[in-house]
């Protein structure tokens, strides 16, 4: 097939090329590079490009002609959405529907879609389904929440436009070859921030809350490995061409980890004791978030290979060292 990625130079769009590279799709990269990077697209060919300049959407759709779209391209810190929501609803919601114009404009059928666990907000079960309601706590979730909205009502209108939205949950981890890996200018995910403190590229680490409704006290989060998150848009997009059939999936591993585990693990995989310091709580940032994933493996037969915490610091531990 011949896929048109948007992000696709960014920490998870760059593993989803990957993969689909090694299966042999045709790949086109649409990125603006503002956290993507040129060396991140192993495969295909790169478009640099903004999704606000609406008319460069449509040519590179056009030249391209592809079968589907992977859409990545969106702003994702939940800190930073609190503060800018403008920007955020901008570059989440209005470039989404640019895209979603090109594609229209273009006759391209399906789209895979780049939502979060953000859109659930602060759920009162531990274990989340598909059918929890959407009530997201940040302008972040509530920007994911509205291109679902926009995906399901197309999807209604028009019976040539069918989508999957996958959830993802926390990710992390880097290729396993150790040739791509997140490489943000200003690391906020607690894993790469750990290890990050752990090169001592920073003081310390912080942790944000000490007073959750949780076993020690700090925010739990189910953690992905991107290898698997990757495979899941794979699966996702043989669905789809497959059933015709839109649909919403959580992407995880259905149990786990607190903060405070997680930086035992990562002084483990590394070896360091670096320095921790406990901190207020972030506005946006729910107690627990973990997912049931039974959809996406029972119709798409996704089966993960990486449910292991402490492989995913060490890949990610791999590439940090990699770029001392």
């Amino acid at each position: 097939m011949k896929i048109f990625v948007t992000g696709g130079a960014g920490y998870i769009g760059s593993h989803v090329v990957k993969l689909l590279g090694q299966k042999g799709h045709e790949i086109a990269v649409f990125d603006n590079l503002s956290t993507g990077h040129e060396w991140a697209v192993l495969y295909g060919s790169l478009i640099k490009g903004d999704l606000a300049d609406k008319p460069r959407v449509v040519d590179a759709i056009r030249t391209f002609g592809p079968d589907g779209v992977i859409h990545f391209a969106a702003s994702i810190q939940v800190e930073e959405s609190m503060r800018e929501p403008l920007m955020y609803y901008r570059n989440n919601v209005i470039n989404t529907i640019n895209l979603l114009d090109a594609m229209v404009e273009g006759n391209v059928p399906y789209l895979i879609y780049s939502s979060t666990a953000a859109t659930y907000g602060m759920p009162d079960k531990p274990l989340i389904d598909e059918q929890t309601p959407l009530e997201p706590i940040n302008p972040y979730g509530a920007s994911k929440v509205m291109i679902e909205r926009v995906l399901r009502d197309l999807s209604f209108a028009r019976s040539d436009f069918r989508y999957v939205a996958l959830r993802y949950f926390n990710v992390a981890g880097a290729d396993s070859e150790c040739r791509i890996g997140q490489a943000y200018k200003e690391a906020t995910h607690l894993i790469t921030r750990a290890l990050k403190v752990a090169k001592g590229e920073f003081p310390k680490l912080t942790v944000y809350g000490t007073d959750y409704p949780t076993p020690d006290g700090t925010c739990v989060r189910d953690y992905i490995h991107v290898d698997d998150l990757a495979l899941a848009h794979l699966k996702a997009l043989e669905y789809i061409v497959e059933t015709k059939r839109s649909d919403t999936m959580n992407c995880g591993y259905g149990h786990g980890f607190s903060v405070r585990e997680v930086i035992e693990v990562a002084k483990k995989v590394t070896g360091v004791d670096f320095p921790v310091e406990d901190g207020p709580r972030r506005a946006g940032d729910p107690p627990a978030l973990t997912a049931d994933s039974g959809k996406l493996k029972s119709l798409t037969g996704w089966t993960p290979r990486h449910d292991n915490l402490e492989f995913i610091v060490k890949t990610a531990w791999e590439w940090e060292r990699k770029q001392s």
